[in-house]
């Protein structure tokens, strides 16, 4: 899952940037509400995470502007301001959901991953598909031939995303940056790594492989051989 985080609490953000990336996620954090507006419409999140209080424009209206542009990316509104007056203000400017602080982290896991699954179900497909293998978005079952292969929250975002682009080539660069929030290549074996192990549970004990390494361009996932 890819979140973005808009808080100007440096150390609140970095909080939630070291325990999302714990829990399998990547996120993106902005400091304040026109810098969160512009990720918000750059980048592709599953969840948006925003504090109410920002400067240069607030949480609710950041989200205004967001709806405005019929982006209906779930958001989750942080705040101090808890009384259901200020709650309902939240929902009606374009919060799916709103968190008075403090907050418990596994409180505001769960509302996220609540909110993910939310618009997994309202894409066009809740399941990914390839050859005889199969990965529920709902669930985060993966099983090949009826088989349930067991993943680590890194592993399985890695599978999903190659999965979303079966038949493609994915390069090192696009992984890092859609699945481990890298901008850059830090020369780090993170890839390999994962690759070996998710082509180990995927692929070891099956005929067909899936997984494939395109020499000099990055990996591709397709039934056929080669």
């Amino acid at each position: 899952m890819k979140i973005l985080i808009v808080e100007d609490d440096a150390d609140a953000a970095s909080f939630l940037v070291k325990a999302l990336g714990e829990s399998g996620h990547t996120s993106d954090h902005a400091a304040d509400g026109e810098t969160g507006y512009h990720l918000a419409e750059s980048g592709s999140y599953d969840v948006m995470i925003v504090d109410r209080m920002l400067p240069e424009l607030d949480g609710l209206s950041m989200l205004k502007k967001i709806r405005a542009n019929d982006d209906q990316t779930p958001a989750l509104i942080l705040s101090a301001l808890g009384q259901v007056d200020d709650r309902v203000e939240g929902l009606r400017s374009g919060g799916d959901d709103y968190l008075t602080k403090p907050y418990a982290f596994s409180e505001l896991l769960a509302r996220v991953e609540i909110l993910s699954r939310r618009k997994v179900s309202d894409d066009a497909s809740t399941s990914l598909k390839v050859a005889d293998l199969e990965l529920d978005r709902l669930s985060h079952k993966v099983t090949r031939a009826q088989t349930a292969i067991l993943l680590q929250p890194r592993e399985y975002r890695l599978l999903e995303y190659l999965m979303q682009n079966a038949e493609k080539v994915v390069t090192r660069t696009m992984l890092l940056e859609k699945v481990w929030d890298y901008h850059f290549d830090p020369q780090t074996n993170v890839i390999d790594v994962h690759i070996s192990r998710l082509r180990a549970k995927i692929d070891k004990d099956f005929d067909v492989q899936l997984l494939h390494t395109i020499r000099g361009s990055g990996y591709m996932l397709r039934a056929e051989n080669g």
